[in-house]
């Protein structure tokens, strides 16, 4: 049974850069064709897709955060990460790290930015 833990803090300054952590049990990150992916639930909105690392270690990015986002792997490990860099309190969110084409997911963290 895979299961998938976030981890990280849950109060983050405006300006600094938020880091996640996802940890995955019970298979592996490296598994042919998987893809994982961060998402995130602003409140009182919808799912907003932030991006995904491949099997392989290739990385996709929501276009319209892209430029302040970066997803990176640590295979030994198996745990993916998320840092969001310059946030705002618009970054307030729970964030969750999933498998979606396997309903994988984890329960999410609920991250707040504010000084």
């Amino acid at each position: 049974q895979v299961q998938l833990q976030e981890s990280g803090p849950d109060l983050v300054k405006p300006s600094q850069t938020l880091s996640l952590t996802c940890t995955v049990s019970g298979g592996s990150i490296t598994t042919s064709h998987y893809y994982w992916h961060w998402i995130r639930q602003p409140p009182g909105k919808g799912l907003e897709w932030m991006g995904a690392i491949a099997y392989d270690g290739s990385t996709y990015y929501s276009p319209s955060l892209k430029s302040h986002t970066s997803i990176s792997r640590d295979t030994a490990k198996n745990q993916f990460s998320l840092q969001l860099s310059s946030v705002t309190p618009e970054d307030t969110a729970v964030y969750y790290c999933c498998n979606p084409g396997r309903n994988y997911w984890g329960q999410g963290t609920q991250v707040t930015v504010s000084s």
